[in-house]
């Protein structure tokens, strides 16, 4: 079978949501280890204030994937230069964190693989723009506030904390991060989609990053703020697969789990998960919260983007996105597979 036909048939359900209404727009990527691709895509770019029709060259608000294609990388990247020890604190990059508590804090003794694999006590998420407008206190804020402690979880501050260090490290923003053609933290240089109408900022986010700490942040902190189009998430997809994007010994941190199916970054295949019920066990992905997602199968040589701006105009209705994505992976590998 084609890759065209395989992308064909992947796309077929998110087609349909498109076609129901419960989605402004999708765009499917499919991309082998030996370089073939296809994409589709249907829908409305945006609907509100103006109408504008999807297109090849749209870039979407990757959201978190920022995490994985930009945060992620860097940090594995920094320790393939030996640069960092992922198994050290991160006050090796940012010695001021906690800076009035030194020998108690218990946020001076987490690592950077810690913060990477979400196995810290740090909250799912602050509304940091609720404090202000000036992305250098903002992170001032994170590095000093005194963090109430829970149970592990999916925390946006732990990559929040890795983008300071890269910053740190390097001596220059995430932005200044030579990515890849096709992303690019905001405002990309293209025609872009646009995601919610924002009460805080009273307008439709298009071109502006959606995530409100991301925009409050400066646009390029650690945990969202990457826009891409669907090549240029393919070609990132493409690199992990062929192996030219990181070392044996990083590629392994990206794809080895804990118990919680979470690698240095990415998850990794499971049951029930976003990535559908056809994944080989050698499958890593990871979604994000504007309606985009990416997913690498190792075993197949085979990954697949799929990218829909399911918050347009309102994040407040049931988009099925949540049903969509496994199901397109479902059907991209039974496509594949036959």
């Amino acid at each position: 079978m084609t890759i065209d036909t395989i992308c064909e048939q992947g796309f077929a359900p998110a087609r349909a949501a498109v076609e129901s209404g419960r989605i402004p727009a999708a765009a499917l990527g499919v991309v082998s280890a030996d370089g073939r691709r296809a994409i589709r895509f249907a829908g409305m770019a945006a609907v509100v204030p103006e109408p504008e029709a999807l297109t090849h060259d749209h870039w979407f608000d990757l959201a978190s994937l920022s995490k994985v294609i930009a945060t992620t990388t860097m940090i594995l990247k920094l320790a393939e230069q030996g640069r960092i020890d992922i198994d050290r604190p991160l006050t090796d990059a940012i010695p001021d964190l906690r800076q009035y508590d030194v020998a108690g804090a218990a946020e001076r003794r987490l690592t950077f693989r810690d913060c990477l694999m979400h196995r810290t006590f740090l909250p799912a998420v602050e509304p940091l723009y609720t404090y202000g407008d000036d992305p250098a206190r903002l992170r001032a804020f994170v590095l000093q506030y005194v963090w109430p402690h829970g149970p592990p979880v999916y925390s946006d501050i732990n990559f929040i904390l890795l983008g300071i260090a890269i910053e740190r490290i390097t001596g220059a923003p995430l932005s200044d991060w030579p990515i890849g053609d096709g992303l690019a933290f905001g405002p990309p240089p293209g025609p872009s989609v646009a995601t919610e109408q924002c009460h805080w900022r009273g307008r439709v986010m298009k071109g502006e990053v959606h995530d409100e700490n991301a925009f409050a942040l400066g646009g390029a902190p650690g945990h969202a703020g990457l826009f891409g189009t669907t090549d240029g998430v393919l070609d990132f997809a493409h690199a992990m697969l062929d192996g030219s994007m990181l070392s044996a010994a990083m590629m392994a941190e990206a794809r080895t789990a804990n118990e919680a199916h979470r690698t240095c970054g990415w998850e990794r295949a499971f049951s029930g998960w976003h990535g559908g019920a056809a994944c080989s066990a050698d499958t890593i992905g990871h979604t994000g919260f504007t309606g985009t997602g990416l997913w690498i199968d190792f075993d197949r040589g085979l990954a697949w983007t799929l990218l829909t701006n399911r918050v347009h105009p309102t994040r407040h209705a049931d988009s099925g996105i949540q049903t969509l994505r496994p199901l397109v992976g479902e059907q991209v590998i039974a496509a594949w597979d036959a």
